[in-house]
């Protein structure tokens, strides 16, 4: 899988799905972090197509009783990378993506505005597949050929009394070894 090329923020080895949830980043924004997720839907259930539907606002809140508890929500994640390994992109990584909420990570608030968001398929806490991290790596380095990336966290770092993901499943060690950043660049876990 290659992330080598890539056209105004969008990297042609994703899969295009483009949400409408996003907007401007402010004109002072370091794209320096990258911000790690865990999602699924219905909770536990994978490859059901519905994080797509989420992150696109066509998810048919009447298709599962979880859903009523989301109903109306409108996020989006710049990149989602499923178990088998498959990345998509709903987000120009040129544009700020709501997936962080209410956040502080480097003594900056609202990390929204100067980080990539990358979902995990899985549920916080269990572990993730080797396909996702084989994708995951590369495409956490072509980011950081593209941008000043100089942090990369969970959203359990930039979020830690609101979110829990990716959890204690998420190998990190594993991560820190194939894309050999520095340590600094991680969370102290």
């Amino acid at each position: 899988m290659s992330f080598d090329n890539w056209q105004q923020g969008w990297c042609l080895g994703a899969e295009k799905c483009e949400s409408p949830n996003f907007g401007p980043r402010p004109p002072s924004a370091i794209l320096d972090l990258l911000v790690i997720h865990s999602i699924s839907l219905p909770p536990g259930e994978f490859g059901t197509g519905a994080v797509q539907q989420l992150f696109t606002n066509q998810l048919d809140w009447e298709a599962h009783p979880y859903y009523t508890s989301i109903r109306g929500l409108e996020v989006s994640s710049h990149f989602f990378i499923e178990r088998t390994g498959k990345v998509w992109q709903f987000v120009s990584c040129e544009q700020r993506a709501w997936h962080a909420g209410a956040s502080s990570y480097r003594g900056r608030n609202n990390c929204n505005d100067d980080s990539i968001g990358i979902e995990l398929e899985g549920l916080e806490g269990c572990s993730f597949e080797a396909a996702q991290y084989e994708s995951l790596a590369p495409l956490c380095l072509a980011l950081g050929k593209h941008y000043p990336i100089a942090h990369i966290a969970g959203h359990e770092h930039i979020a830690p009394a609101r979110k829990k993901d990716p959890g204690p499943g998420f190998d990190w060690a594993l991560l820190k070894k194939n894309v050999a950043w520095p340590h600094q660049f991680f969370p102290n876990n």
